[in-house]
């Protein structure tokens, strides 16, 4: 789940992150009014929608940049009016672009240095690793491939969490200040606690900053979490935008399946993450080009079947589908019939290609070959992806 950048200083807040302070707005009466009060005359506003490169992106009405910098809450106002409604295209938006339904308004900064903190899970250790560098506001993968030496890593013991000394060590390596040192250490601790106490995956802080004043602060802030711990956490599950999202996930997500939306035009309806990967492989493979990657899992059920052919045919995109179900747990004469049912339920209107392996294949097979369903079997994965794309020419 991703969250707007006005949603993670709420965040930073709550656990005491040292932050620009400003508020968000939805219209730009509401924009003004939240640049008056923070009574200075630095400030800076900007469009928020889940995507990068917002200062370089274009609004389609000509509009130029998705953050601005402004001296005045009346020119505050007139930049909130021309983005606010208005879809702006960035390079990770694509061009069909995100419609901004809201804006942060907050207190600039004149920056005398920008760093990189982030605290990630380590898939190695299976424990937190905080990640840091001398070089903020840029590309963290351009420093980690050119200049690496300038990528600090700290791990953290799970049961003991992060220890003062190592605040005090990742000062150092930053080469902060001794007069800033203090209030450093203090905000690593807090978005480590940030990073635990919220169940996250990932918190990153690009630009961690300095400013010429002497404060240290968290200007932009980015968040992942754990799906599985959000049950524990209404409060940041409040945070979801499906106005963000892809319809079809957002369908997807209400029937319990695991779907993402890609470009392509061959459906893929698999029960395995790793099978429904090389699934996709294979499709790319042979020339074609899915159009999603949808796992229903080990246990899916009929309903949860016929819920996910309609989420396939819904998309106009799509000009085949491809079933490639390995039976363990899930038995292939259940799938099988789970199958022909969702296939007459939704009238499929586009040619489907069904592979099973596994538990009572036979069966299963014996079930679709008598189901009088236009659809073609396929032997094997290679086999499948060969007539899913041969569907598709």
């Amino acid at each position: 789940m991703n969250i707007h950048e006005y949603q993670a200083k709420e965040l930073l807040d709550k656990f005491g992150v040292a932050n620009s302070p400003g508020g968000v707005a939805s219209t730009p009466e509401e924009a003004e009014k939240i640049a008056a009060s923070l009574g200075t005359d630095q400030l800076v506003i900007k469009a928020q929608v889940h995507a990068g490169g917002r200062g370089k992106g274009t609004f389609k009405n000509g509009f130029k940049s998705g953050v601005h910098l402004c001296k005045t809450p009346a020119q505050i106002r007139e930049v909130a009016a021309n983005m606010l409604g208005q879809t702006l295209v960035t390079h990770q938006t694509g061009e069909d672009g995100r419609v901004v339904r809201k804006v942060l308004v907050a207190e600039s900064v004149e920056i005398e240095r920008e760093l990189y903190f982030a605290v990630l899970i380590d898939r190695a250790t299976s424990a937190p690793v905080i990640v840091a560098s001398t070089e903020g506001g840029v590309d963290i993968e351009g420093v980690a491939e050119h200049t690496p030496e300038k990528i600090f890593h700290l791990h953290v013991d799970p049961l003991l969490g992060f220890q003062p000394y190592q605040a005090r060590k990742l000062s150092k390596l930053l080469g902060i200040p001794t007069a800033q040192m203090k209030s450093a250490c203090v905000l690593f601790a807090n978005l480590y606690k940030t990073f635990i106490e919220s169940d996250c995956s990932m918190v990153e802080v690009n630009p961690l900053v300095i400013t010429k004043g002497g404060d240290v602060r968290a200007l932009d802030a980015k968040f992942n979490f754990d799906d599985n711990a959000l049950f524990r956490h209404p409060d940041i599950q409040a945070y979801r935008d499906i106005e963000e999202e892809d319809p079809r996930e957002v369908e997807a997500s209400k029937h319990n399946l695991s779907y993402i939306g890609l470009d392509g035009n061959i459906a893929c309806l698999v029960n395995g993450a790793g099978l429904a990967m090389a699934t996709m492989d294979i499709i790319k493979h042979h020339g074609g080009e899915p159009s999603n990657f949808l796992d229903v899992g080990g246990g899916a059920t009929e309903q949860q079947v016929t819920e996910a052919f309609k989420i396939l045919v819904a998309d106009k995109r799509v000009k085949a589908i491809l079933v490639n179900i390995f039976g363990g747990i899930m038995k292939c004469d259940v799938i099988a019939q789970g199958i022909i049912n969702a296939v007459k339920a939704v009238n499929l209107p586009v040619p489907l290609v069904v592979r099973l392996e596994g538990t009572n294949v036979e069966a299963g097979r014996k079930l679709l070959a008598e189901s009088g369903l236009k659809l073609t079997t396929a032997t094997d994965i290679a086999d499948a992806a060969q007539k899913v794309v041969a569907a598709t020419a």
